[in-house]
């Protein structure tokens, strides 16, 4: 191992007196390779924290560009960044914090035809994805390879953060969540809100169990669920263990390969043509089919009443999809409706 220079000793000076750190331990963190999926509202901590402990190699998986609606929780992007990829503003914050980290973008979708190719190359990963199908792509491709999966996730007011590595001794994603929601049943955060500064809470507990996980020190999150309520102020804690009948990690894998992620998880693909789904209309086809007196449609809004009151179409009946089951007696048969959210999922 090569030693640590003069100036990297003066950067590091405040890790390097911690006894269970040490120069021996900053050098695990330089020779590290970590990488980060997504530059968003978990990654940008993750990033900027990893970069400043001086985390050596850090790669990033990002394809997405730079929103208004971003800055209000993703710290890595400015004002000035809008529009412009992720990957290019995450990579200009990393490195005016540390000039000297190989930062390696990979400005791709992560899918299953190119995660093996990615990952392989990385000691662990920290997942910073906002979607089901990519997290259950991260599980399994770092069960496959071997690689600790530091997770996170976010939603309105709540995190949760775990260590999943059954090569450390855990359990792996699939063994808490074996299957996946119905498509449009878990809002996103752009449907249901998320609190600034929780993903800044939940990405860095990501990035403080990557560094133990580096020095092979501390008690990590593995066999163990953090829950934390920002709005309450309280943390929680579940006990994991993994599933012996886990497909991908028990004790009889039936998992050997990377899968089809949409739908596994029910989403079609963002490619498949409008005939493919013959119910969809666009916003054009709502209009006027509201302008054509005689055509006696009704609008279902299945969004929840703070969206509705922010905005809402004209005569349009708010039934959120959670109350749906119970209020579909409401409902006529010989009625035509159409059903309205904000991106598509609930009203789908």
């Amino acid at each position: 191992m090569t030693p640590l220079s003069n100036d990297e000793r003066a950067r590091y000076a405040r890790h390097i007196i911690l006894p269970e750190v040490g120069a021996a331990g900053q050098r695990k963190l330089r020779d590290a390779k970590v990488l980060c999926i997504g530059a968003g509202g978990l990654g940008s901590p993750v990033l900027m924290y990893l970069a400043a402990a001086g985390v050596g190699t850090i790669g990033l998986v990002e394809f997405d560009v730079v929103d208004v609606s971003n800055l209000q929780r993703q710290i890595a992007h400015g004002h000035g960044d809008l529009g412009r990829p992720k990957a290019d503003s995450a990579r200009e914050t990393v490195i005016g914090l540390q000039p000297d980290v190989d930062f390696r973008v990979h400005d791709a979708r992560f899918t299953s035809e190119n995660a093996m190719d990615i990952v392989r190359e990385y000691d662990l990963v920290i997942d910073g994805t906002d979607n089901f199908p990519t997290r259950y792509l991260t599980n399994d491709v770092c069960v496959l390879l071997g690689k600790p999966n530091v997770y996170g996730s976010i939603f309105r007011f709540e995190g949760q953060a775990s260590v999943f590595a059954p090569g450390l001794g855990g359990p792996c994603y699939r063994c808490l969540f074996p299957a996946p929601p119905p498509p449009g049943s878990v809002p996103s955060c752009a449907e249901g809100g998320v609190l600034g500064v929780l993903p800044g809470v939940i990405g860095c507990i990501q990035s403080t169990e990557a560094i133990k996980i580096i020095l092979g020190g501390g008690d990590t999150l593995v066999n163990r669920l953090l829950l934390y309520d920002a709005w309450s102020m309280r943390f929680r804690e579940l006990k994991l263990r993994r599933d012996p009948q886990c497909p991908i990690c028990g004790d009889s894998p039936t998992i050997g390969e990377l899968i089809d992620y949409q739908g596994f998880c029910g989403i079609p693909e963002e490619t498949h043509s409008m005939s493919q789904h013959p119910d969809e209309v666009t916003v054009e086809q709502l209009r006027d089919a509201l302008k054509d007196a005689d055509s006696g449609i009704e609008v279902i809004d299945v969004r929840e009443q703070d969206e509705y009151d922010i905005a809402s179409i004209d005569g349009a009946r708010l039934i959120p999809l959670k109350d749906l089951p119970e209020r579909a007696g409401e409902l006529d048969p010989a009625q035509s409706y159409y059903i309205h959210c904000k991106k598509g999922g609930r009203s789908m």
